[in-house]
């Protein structure tokens, strides 16, 4: 086959070439084309520029990862994982149980090729059980796949002190079994089905089995949202079942020796895929102090991007003097151990001793950036706002409420009667948020509060006869109290959805945070537009002002805005030049400081030039002007940036920020608890 004369122009890029991708709603082809149009088997990777064999679905494989046929491509990400795994989990769930003969370009036929895992022998137990996988061959006629449908492949012996595991003929039910972990997902996404050996089981059968894992938790002292919580948990369950009655856990020698080697090279070949998208992406460092029940000081170091966040390490501070000094030493170790050049920011909590470590650290490393945490800043808002006088009252009248009913059981099960289950106190990622998230669960559920104490059930109850039982009626029934906390919910709930979006997992934070504070501030006034609230309003603002003004005005949030391009175009649309120029110099600001090559950072500046003003091959394109706001900052520069690589490259490692340290909060729960047990073990085995 020729090639299409489009590839004798020096400006021509096969990536774009819509003759080199197949004519479908795969999104595999959104980062995949045919290199060779005369094999049509091979699709490289735009991601990697990697070839892969074996057809778009085996990009797919690459792309999501987790697939033992096929290596994960190094520069995906998170969103890409997910969507690639969503695709093929949904096709997966309606395949045709037999195979086409008259579609012989179907992609997505079942076609499945059992692979069983090495097999460790370990002394005293028996190999580990072989698991089957699902996997598309690479190519042919329909004939050739169904030849492949029951192909059954024994691993290769291991390098290391292990036994190759002999063929083992396994019936058809269990070839076209899921893997524990699929059934886990899709348990937990809520869409999957019981069984059919799990319907034909008794209540009483299941109830036996629920009851001795209800003793074990018990026994063990397991926290019980562990059950649902740990998806390692329900997976070991999920597997146990699979490999049928007569298994026998391991014994404490294995779980401390051999097996503990296997999890610690398992989490080896983690931080090998993190520290490929460190590299790829840039990343953060975050940092922040805690006590535990012992009353020690520990410093949680985790690093956060696109491929999420991971824990590097755990510092006993006790004995060490809590200055700036010492703070940026052990940032600084943490930095050379992640790679200088791979942290763009370090992000802290706000208290005096971390924003002294800052200035120090950034003197050291001229390419970092020191940050405080949003979601603490926010925090401090909301604490500032509860301490105003009107929020104060209303708060304390719906704490009183609340406490009263959660107080007595009779009350509580009149009251989810009335709410058909639901619940009314909310925790939040913050501590005073989750005062303002209670309001708006009381302003909800006001029918039924008002419909429960004027019900007969209250009024024969004694309760309602005491002082503090007249006090919640005589609240829950006041006009005066639910406009209240209409006016704290006008306050709370433009910043409880900037709250959401910096404490957030899903996207990076850093590009939307300085759009949203605009938009809740104004927001914000439009709801205390009328007189007789102006006093309260400049209170509110002031505050707002007071923390986000002097602590978060920082560069990286300019230069993330001034990126991100759905909300700057909006902006020069809109002749706002005022605030699209102050954004361009927290650009430049930051360009001047991440950057040290001169010559690179001149090609950005020029390169600049044309995305202010959408022209030039890249981002005059008519999909880039299309897409400006429906595609993500990130999205949008993988997309449209390539023609300009400094400034894509450049734009990547900031629009990929987080906000917030939220999540070394979230990990010193979970670490206390690792530190309690392990050591119960060392006293155990000593």
């Amino acid at each position: 086959m020729a090639s299409p004369p489009s590839v004798n122009n020096e400006n021509y890029d096969p990536k774009t070439n819509k003759a080199r991708k197949a004519r479908s709603n795969d999104p595999g082809w959104k980062y995949g084309y045919w290199a060779n149009l005369e094999n049509r088997d091979q699709v490289t990777c735009t991601l990697w520029d990697t070839m892969v064999h074996g057809g778009i679905k085996r990009l797919k494989h690459h792309l999501a990862g987790g697939y033992g046929d096929t290596k994960m491509c190094a520069k995906t990400t998170t969103a890409i994982r997910k969507e690639m795994k969503a695709y093929l989990d949904s096709n997966s769930r309606r395949r045709p149980l037999f195979l086409d003969e008259d579609n012989e370009q179907q992609e997505e036929e079942d076609v499945v090729v059992v692979e069983a895992a090495e097999s460790v022998q370990v002394e005293g137990g028996a190999p580990e059980e072989f698991q089957a996988s699902k996997v598309q061959p690479s190519s042919g006629t329909a004939a050739k796949q169904r030849s492949a449908t029951y192909l059954f492949k024994a691993p290769a012996a291991s390098k290391s002190k292990t036994k190759a595991s002999p063929k083992v003929n396994k019936s058809i039910i269990e070839m076209l079994r899921k893997s524990p972990e699929e059934m886990v997902d899709e348990r937990r996404k809520g869409y999957s089905q019981p069984t059919i050996p799990a319907k034909i089981k008794t209540p009483e059968e299941k109830h036996y089995v629920d009851m001795q894992w209800a003793l074990w938790f018990y026994e063990c002292g397991v926290p019980f949202n562990a059950a649902t919580a740990a998806r390692q948990f329900q997976i070991a369950v999920e597997v146990t079942a699979q490999f049928g009655s007569g298994y026998v856990p391991p014994n404490p020698y294995q779980l401390g020796e051999p097996l503990l080697k296997d999890a610690v090279q398992l989490t080896s070949n983690v931080r090998k895929e993190h520290e490929q998208a460190w590299k790829h992406y840039g990343c953060t460092l975050m940092s922040d102090g805690w006590s535990d029940r012992r009353g020690r000081h520990l410093i949680n170091f985790l690093v956060n991007n696109l491929e999420g966040t991971y824990f590097l390490e755990s510092v006993d501070a006790s004995a060490k003097v809590h200055d700036a000094f010492m703070l940026a030493d052990l940032l600084e170790k943490k930095i050379e151990e992640i790679g200088k050049d791979n942290v763009v920011q370090v992000i802290t909590d706000n208290g005096a001793n971390y924003k002294a470590a800052g200035r120090p650290l950034m003197e050291r490393i001229p390419t970092l950036f020191w940050s405080p945490c949003a979601a603490h800043c926010l925090d401090l808002m909301f604490e500032d706002i509860v301490k105003l006088q009107p929020f104060q009252k209303t708060i304390g009248q719906a704490r009183r409420v609340t406490t009263f009913i959660y107080r007595h059981g009779r009350i509580l099960s009149l009251m989810r009667e009335k709410t058909c289950g639901a619940d009314l106190v909310r925790p939040a990622a913050t501590r005073f948020a989750t005062s303002f998230l209670t309001l708006k669960s009381l302003r909800k559920y006001k029918d039924p509060l008002k419909a429960l104490f004027l019900s007969e059930e209250w009024n024969g109850n004694k309760l309602a006869k005491t002082a503090a039982g007249a006090d919640v009626h005589d609240t829950v029934l006041s006009v005066e109290f639910w406009n209240a906390v209409e006016d704290c919910l006008r306050a709370s709930a433009p910043l409880l959805i900037v709250l959401r979006v910096v404490d957030g997992d899903e996207k990076p934070a850093m590009p939307e945070v300085a759009t949203l504070m605009n938009h809740a501030k104004e927001k914000i006034k439009l709801s205390f537009a009328i007189d007789s609230k102006k006093v309260l309003l400049k209170k509110i603002i002031k505050i707002i002002e007071k923390h986000w003004v002097k602590q978060m005005d920082h560069p990286l949030y300019g230069a993330a805005l001034y990126l991100n391009p759905g909300k700057l175009h909006l902006l020069i649309r809109d002749h706002e030049d005022a605030t699209v120029g102050q954004q361009k110099g927290c650009f430049l600001d930051v360009l001047g400081r991440i950057v040290e090559d001169e010559e690179t950072r001149s090609k950005i500046d020029a390169q600049s030039l044309d995305y202010d003003a959408l022209r030039g091959d890249a981002f005059s394109n008519k999909l880039a002007k299309q897409n400006l706001e429906t595609k993500s900052p990130l999205d949008w520069w993988r997309s449209y940036g390539g023609c300009t690589i400094e400034i894509q490259r450049f734009a990547r490692r900031i629009v990929s920020l987080c906000a917030a340290s939220s999540g070394c909060e979230r990990n010193g729960v979970h670490l206390s608890l690792s530190i309690q047990r392990k050591e119960i073990g060392c006293c155990t085995r000593d």
